[in-house]
C-alpha cells in the first residue's frame, strides 16, 4: 500500500499548505484500522528549485517525526517508532512551466515506480500484510466492518462537505467586519466613556445587518449546516459585543448607586427619617436602573442582568448599612457627650461637699439624667427602625456609659481625698459656724473644734471609700469613726458568730456585703494610712492655733505676776507707813493717780497693748511727751476761764501688728 502527496517546494514547512492535519489523520487511522505494516509515504515535491533535494528531503523527514510524536497512539503502539509504520520517500519534479521536457521525463519514471510497485524494492515491496487471494473476501469485509463502526471515517456528502466549508467562510468574513464596522467602533468607544443612550436599539441594527447578509449569502447552502453555522456566527457575535454590554450596565449600576448616596443625604438633610429615605431612594434608583437594562438589551440576546443587579443591591446595602453605623455613631456620641456634661460636674459638686447622702443624691442625679437622655436617644432611633434586641443593647450601652462616667469620676476623687480631707479639715477647724474666719482669742475649744474638723473629714474619707450605685445599706461609715476615732470596734465574727474586739481596718478588701470587689475605691489599709497621713499633715495646724491662742492670753495679760506684787507689798511697807503719817503725800498721790487715769483714759494703754508687749511700750512712748503736753494747755486754758477755739490736734501713733 502507497501514499502520494504532492507539495510545492515554496509550501516545504508550512502548517496548511503542507497538508500537516491530512498527515496526522492518515496517521492515526492507520494505527486504528491496522497492525504494524509498512505502507510507503511518497512525497513529490512540485517545481524543484535550485536548493539540492538532499537538502530537503531532512526537512520534510523531521515534520514527518514531529507530526507522528504529537498523535495521540493507544497503549499498545505507544512507543512504536514511525518505521514500523511507514516508509519515508522524497521525490522531486521539475517546473513544467520552465522545464517542460525534464518535467514529463520525470513523470514517466514516477510512473514506472507505480506500475512495478509490488516488485521488491518497489512502492508497495513490503509483503509483510499480504493477504492471499482465498482471504481477500473476508479481509474486505473486516475492513469494511470497521470503517462502518469508526464514525471518524464517515465521510460526508458532497454539498454538505462544500455548505461547511463555504457557509464557514461567510461567517469569519462577517464576524470580521463586524469587528472593524464604524458604527460599532463608536459605539464601543462611547460606552467607555459612559452611559449610551438606545445601544440596544444600535447594536442590534448593526447585527442584524451582518446576519441578514449571511442569510443571503448563504441561501443555496445546505440548510442545516447554514442553519448550524449561522447559529455559530451569532453566538461569536454576541460573546464579541457582550464585553460592551457589561461595560454598559457597570455604567448603570454606577450611576444608580451614586444617585442612591445623593438622594438619601438630601432625604436625611431635610429631616426624612432614615428607613423611609433608604426606600425611597432604593426604590427610585432600582428603577433608574431597570429603565436603563430595558434600554441596553438587544432582541438577537436575552442577557441575564441579574447579577449585576444583585451587585448594586448589595453595593446599596452596604451604602445604608454604612451610612446608618454612621449616623448612630454620631447619635450615640452626641449623647455621651450630654450625658458627660450632665454628670461631671455635679457629681464633682457632691463630692465637694460629701456627707451621708452623697451617694443618695448622686443616684438620684444618675437615675434623672439616664432616664432624660434615654428617652431622647430612644426618639432620636426609632427612624431607623431597627430590632427589638439592638435598641435594647443601644439604651443599655447609654445607661453602662452613663454609669461608667460616674464611676470614672469617683475614681477621680477618690485618688485626691488626701488634699480634699485637709481642705475639709482647714475649712472647718479655721472657720466657725457662720463661715467667718476663726480669732484665737483665748475662749476657744481647740480640742472640741478639732474633733469636729477631724470627723467632717472622716466623713469624706467614708464616702469616698468605695461605689455605692446599687443603694446597698453600709456600714462603713460606722467602721471608720468607731477605728479611727475610737481607736477600737466590736464586730461580729463570720466564723463563730462571736462578738470579739478586732481591727477591722487590717485587711485589703471590704466585706462584700458591704460592698462588691470591683465598686472599692479605698481598701481598709488604704484608709489606715491615709487617716495617719492625714493627721500627721493637719497637726501643725492645730499647734498653730494652740500657740497663737497661748500668744494672745500672753499680750492680753498687762499685770505683772502674782510673786513680783508680793514682792513689791513686802518690799514697800516703808513707804506705804510713810504716806499714811504724812497726808502731804497722800495729796500728792491722789494728783499723780488723777494724772495717770487721764493718760490711761487718754493713751488707751489697755488697746495698745493688744498688739503685744513690746509694740505697746514702743506706742506708749511715742504719745506720753504730747499727750502730757496737751492736758497740761488744757488746764491751762480752763484757769484762764475761756475755752480755746483751736481744735484739739490728733495725735498721732504708732501701731505694731505682731
Amino acid at each position: 500500500m502507497e501514499e502520494k502527496e504532492a507539495r510545492w517546494c515554496h509550501d516545504i514547512g508550512r502548517e496548511q499548505a503542507a497538508n500537516k492535519p491530512l498527515l496526522k489523520t492518515v496517521f492515526q487511522v492507520m494505527m486504528r484500522l491496522f497492525s504494524p505494516r509498512k505502507t510507503t509515504l511518497l512525497f513529490v515535491v512540485r517545481d524543484k528549485t535550485k536548493t539540492p533535494l538532499e537538502y530537503l528531503e531532512p526537512i520534510l523527514s523531521e515534520d514527518i517525526q514531529k507530526i507522528w510524536n504529537a498523535v495521540s497512539k493507544p497503549e499498545s503502539h505507544k512507543d512504536t517508532p514511525l518505521s514500523e509504520f511507514f516508509n519515508v520517500e522524497v521525490t522531486a519534479l521539475s517546473s513544467f512551466e520552465e522545464k517542460e521536457d525534464l518535467f514529463k521525463e520525470q513523470v514517466a519514471q514516477l510512473r514506472q515506480r507505480f506500475f512495478n510497485s509490488i516488485s521488491p524494492g518497489g512502492l508497495a515491496g513490503d509483503r509483510q500484510g499480504v493477504v492471499p487471494a482465498a482471504g481477500f473476501s473476508f479481509s474486505a469485509q473486516q475492513i469494511w466492518r470497521v470503517i462502518k463502526e469508526n464514525k471518524d471515517l464517515d465521510l460526508p456528502a458532497h454539498k454538505v462537505m462544500v455548505a461547511t466549508v463555504r457557509c464557514e467562510e461567510i461567517a469569519n468574513e462577517k464576524l470580521h467586519h463586524l469587528s472593524s464596522n464604524e458604527d460599532w467602533l463608536a459605539l464601543e468607544e462611547a460606552v467607555q466613556c459612559g452611559p449610551v443612550s438606545g445601544f440596544g436599539r444600535r447594536l442590534s441594527s448593526i447585527l442584524e445587518t451582518y446576519f441578514s447578509g449571511y442569510d443571503i449569502e448563504t441561501f443555496y447552502f445546505d440548510h442545516g449546516v447554514r442553519n448550524a453555522k449561522r447559529k455559530q456566527l451569532e453566538s461569536k457575535s454576541l460573546d464579541f459585543v457582550h464585553p460592551a454590554y457589561l461595560n454598559l450596565l457597570g455604567h448603570f449600576r454606577f450611576k444608580a448607586l451614586e444617585d442612591f448616596k445623593s438622594r438619601l443625604e438630601q432625604m436625611l438633610n431635610i429631616g426624612e427619617g432614615f428607613a423611609a429615605s433608604i426606600c425611597t431612594s432604593t426604590e427610585s434608583c432600582m428603577l433608574e436602573f431597570d429603565q436603563g437594562y430595558a434600554d441596553a438589551a438587544i432582541k438577537q440576546a436575552n442577557w441575564d442582568a441579574s447579577k449585576v443587579k444583585e451587585k448594586l443591591c448589595r453595593d446599596i446595602n452596604a451604602h445604608a448599612l454604612s451610612v446608618q453605623d454612621a449616623k448612630l455613631s454620631e447619635l450615640v456620641v452626641s449623647y455621651e457627650k450630654q450625658l458627660g456634661q450632665s454628670l461631671s460636674e455635679p457629681v464633682e459638686s457632691l463630692f465637694d461637699n460629701a456627707g451621708r447622702d452623697t451617694w443618695a443624691s448622686i443616684r438620684k442625679l444618675l437615675t434623672r439624667e439616664t432616664g432624660i437622655a434615654v428617652s431622647e436617644f430612644s426618639a432620636a432611633i426609632s427612624s431607623f427602625e431597627l430590632d427589638q434586641s439592638t435598641v435594647e443593647k443601644m439604651l443599655q450601652d447609654l445607661k453602662d456609659y452613663a454609669r461608667n462616667v460616674v464611676e470614672k469620676k469617683a475614681r477621680e476623687e477618690a485618688g485626691k481625698v488626701l488634699i480634699r480631707m485637709k481642705d475639709r479639715f482647714s475649712a472647718v477647724f479655721s472657720h466657725d459656724n457662720d463661715s467667718m474666719p476663726r480669732v484665737w482669742t483665748g475662749k476657744e475649744d481647740i480640742k472640741t473644734i478639732t474633733k469636729g474638723a477631724r470627723t467632717a473629714s472622716l466623713s469624706l474619707l467614708s464616702v469616698m471609700v468605695a461605689i455605692r450605685l446599687d443603694g446597698k445599706p453600709g456600714e462603713i461609715e460606722n467602721i471608720l469613726f468607731s477605728s479611727l476615732m475610737e481607736g477600737t470596734v466590736t464586730a461580729v465574727s463570720s466564723v463563730d458568730r462571736s462578738i470579739t474586739t478586732s481591727d477591722p481596718l487590717a485587711s485589703s478588701s471590704w466585706e462584700e456585703v458591704m460592698v462588691s470587689p470591683k465598686s472599692i475605691l479605698i481598701t481598709p489599709v488604704q484608709c489606715k494610712s491615709l487617716w495617719r497621713q492625714f493627721k500627721a499633715e493637719t497637726e501643725y495646724t492645730v499647734t498653730q492655733a494652740i500657740s497663737a491662742q497661748e500668744a494672745y492670753k500672753q499680750s492680753n495679760n498687762w499685770l505683772p505676776p502674782p510673786w513680783a506684787i508680793v514682792a513689791m507689798v513686802v518690799l514697800g511697807f516703808n513707804e506705804f507707813m510713810l504716806l499714811l503719817r504724812n497726808p502731804l503725800y497722800l495729796m500728792g498721790l491722789f494728783v499723780v493717780y488723777l494724772l495717770s487715769k487721764v493718760m490711761w483714759v487718754q493713751m488707751d494703754i489697755p488697746g495698745q497693748f493688744q498688739h503685744g508687749t513690746l509694740a505697746g511700750q514702743i506706742s506708749i512712748s511715742s504719745r506720753f511727751l504730747p499727750t502730757i503736753m496737751n492736758l497740761l494747755r488744757r488746764l491751762a486754758e480752763e484757769a484762764q476761764g475761756h475755752q480755746t477755739d483751736e481744735p484739739p490736734r490728733q495725735q498721732c501713733s504708732l501701731v505694731f501688728q505682731s
